[in-house]
């Protein structure tokens, strides 16, 4: 974990109250794709627990959707501004067990990290195909970015205005050696009953310490539970305890 300062270099809207938001700092602290970031915000307690899109150089992308407060002073931000941040947050997914073929989900906010981890996949000459998942048209961000890579991109909308009506299960490939998730709960549960390999699912909770100290983000698994900030995000899918 790494305290640094970083500057806004672009803060601009793509879609529907999601916000893309390009800092130069530290990144050296960055190391796998599926870890997050901690983002301390003048006049909030808690810090904004955000993904991480994508790295390059000393440059960081992080993608987030105004939801309260805090995000809405995010997107109001200008260029030049600073901000405090946690990095090295995580554990990030696992490539070991991808194949050749790795299937990529990730729905709403869950769709950010997905982009770094396609592109760790491809650079190791897999063949990437990635389903991405929103409600309506107006949400949907980031698929021409897939395409620019060399994924197979499909993307669903629950209300078909854009792509496949429906769910992510509803276009999941037929071929796909293994899987990656991010995104809401109520995805993850179709999503464990719809795959036929073994995956990774990155949890998105609410987290007050982002670091493993206050446990106020959990997750029931086979070996009791999990911290999502410290022995997460990432989780396998054989060890998750699902509720309902």
């Amino acid at each position: 974990m790494q305290d640094s300062i970083f500057t806004i270099i672009d803060n601009k809207r793509i879609a529907k109250d999601v916000y893309k938001m390009l800092l130069r700092g530290d990144t050296s602290a960055i190391i796998n794709a599926g870890e997050f970031v901690n983002i301390q915000l003048d006049g909030f307690y808690l810090r904004r627990p955000i993904s991480v899109c994508d790295v390059e150089g000393d440059v960081l992308t992080l993608i987030y959707k105004v939801v309260g407060k805090g995000t809405q002073a995010m997107s109001d931000m200008p260029e030049g501004a600073e901000l405090r941040i946690l990095t090295g947050l995580g554990n990030g997914y696992d490539l070991t067990p991808a194949g050749e073929y790795p299937l990529l989900v990730g729905g709403g906010v869950g769709v950010p990290p997905m982009y770094l981890l396609a592109k760790r996949l491809l650079a190791q000459g897999k063949k990437v195909s990635v389903v991405l998942g929103f409600n309506t048209a107006d949400e949907v961000f980031y698929e021409d970015e897939f395409k620019a890579l060399g994924c197979d991109v499909q993307v669903t909308t629950v209300d078909g205005s854009h792509g496949v009506k429906g769910f992510v299960t509803d276009a999941l490939p037929e071929q796909y050696t293994y899987f990656y998730t991010c995104g809401p709960m109520p995805m993850f549960r179709a999503l464990n009953k719809a795959v036929k390999t073994s995956g990774q699912f990155s949890f998105e909770e609410r987290m007050g310490c982002g670091f493993g100290a206050c446990m106020g983000c959990s997750c029931k698994t086979l070996t009791g539970n999990k911290r999502i900030c410290k022995d997460g995000p990432v989780l396998k899918k054989e060890e998750i305890i699902w509720t309902d």
